[in-house]
């Protein structure tokens, strides 16, 4: 069988904290969401 995660995802040390690669993405994908954010604010206050 073909499995398309890591053995680190499938099979955790600790089933309670998450893994590197999964801390990444959540940082990655927090980083792109504050930025949209942000920019947003300053466009709405810029044009009034």
């Amino acid at each position: 069988m073909n499995d398309y995660l890591p053995k680190e995802e499938l099979n955790p040390k600790d089933p309670n904290k998450p893994s590197t690669n999964r801390i990444i993405i959540w940082v990655i994908v927090a980083g792109v969401g504050m930025y949209m954010v942000i920019s947003g604010v300053i466009g709405i206050v810029t044009a009034g």
